[in-house]
């Protein structure tokens, strides 16, 4: 059974889709996702604005060092999860967007350690809480196989545009919250699934952490649609977001003058002090965003005590990767 979920189409989403469809083309165009280096960024942008809708607290830095495969010194259930993101988005070629079998094995993936039981559906009811009061009680558990499977059949057979169809999905999702815990990273991570299969560059541009800095307007999409009894009101603002993900532009870090900058004075290992003077800097945390944080990210720089990315004896150092970046690059001849 496929029945199809309630929603409307209007004017305004039709023609986001095609202004969508317009800013994939110039990306497309211009070359941008097949950039390695850029790739990684994006990948870590995307598990670190997921997990932080959940509340994980980890950053962008700490992220990219358990991507590494180094240690961090975090809560550990956070770590976990950033481990199970990774681990997910590596077998995410692997998955059929319209299969119970994969959606349930990406689920024993995301929560592998989290949960008693992960990769099945919940046994009990669940109710989506907000800041005071309740928000959303999700159907009888007796009720979420046949309304899971109700939903991929019409995913596998819908000839809905893939920018709504993944939209709506990602509601009904959610409306259904199909698992103890973990609905919301899956849910996310399913509709990015859905517009890969349409456009590969999708598996690259950082949909999640624009998801993230609206979250106040993500979870209001999602109540707004509830009372309406209809997805409409999420698909419009998921558009919205896609939008500004494929616009924002994606230059990739070694291509800004800061990690030039950083790549030319770093001799041996340096620490942040010593890093401040020799950029004739004042400000650490422009330090960290602008010059640290893009180039740990690229793989040119690395800490020496990257369990501890806070450490007060914390120094940094150029990878091999580094040191052949600024070997090759004019700009930081001497």
């Amino acid at each position: 059974m496929n029945e199809q979920p309630p929603y409307s189409i209007t004017l305004g989403m039709l023609s986001r889709v095609a202004q969508i469809g317009e800013a994939i083309g110039r990306a497309e165009a211009s070359g941008v996702s097949q950039d390695l280096r850029l790739r990684r960024i994006n990948r870590i942008r995307t598990i670190q604005g997921s997990l932080a809708i959940e509340g994980n607290v980890l950053s962008e830095e700490q992220v990219a060092t358990i991507l590494d495969g180094k240690p961090v010194i975090a809560p550990p259930r956070d770590v976990q999860e950033a481990r199970n993101a990774i681990e997910a988005y590596e077998q995410f070629d692997g998955w059929n967007p319209a299969s119970e079998t994969d959606l349930l094995r990406a689920h024993g993936v995301l929560m592998a350690g989290l949960l008693d039981a992960p990769g099945h559906y919940r046994r009990g009811g669940v109710a989506v809480m907000g800041q005071d009061r309740i928000h959303h009680v999700g159907p009888p558990a007796g009720r979420v196989p046949q309304l899971m499977a109700g939903l991929l059949a019409w995913l596998g057979s819908t000839g809905e545009h893939p920018l709504v169809a993944s939209s709506v999905f990602h509601y009904e999702f959610e409306f259904i919250h199909p698992f103890e815990d973990g609905n919301g990273r899956l849910g996310r991570l399913w509709q990015t699934l859905i517009l890969t299969r349409w456009k590969p560059l999708f598996a690259h541009v950082p949909v999640e952490s624009l998801v993230r800095d609206r979250q106040g307007d993500y979870y209001q999409a999602i109540r707004r649609s509830s009372e309406a009894g209809a997805s409409t009101a999420f698909i419009t603002f998921m558009l919205d977001v896609i939008f500004a993900a494929v616009q924002t532009p994606q230059d990739t870090p070694h291509e800004t003058p800061q990690v030039k900058r950083l790549l030319s004075v770093l001799a041996g290992e340096m620490s942040l002090r010593e890093i401040l003077h020799a950029l004739e800097l004042r400000d650490r945390k422009w330090l960290r965003e602008r010059y640290l944080l893009p180039a740990l990210q690229c793989g040119y720089v690395e800490m020496t005590r990257s369990d501890a990315p806070r450490a007060r004896n914390q120094r940094y150092r150029l990878t091999a990767l580094g040191r052949q970046v600024r070997s090759e690059d004019p700009w930081n001849q001497p």
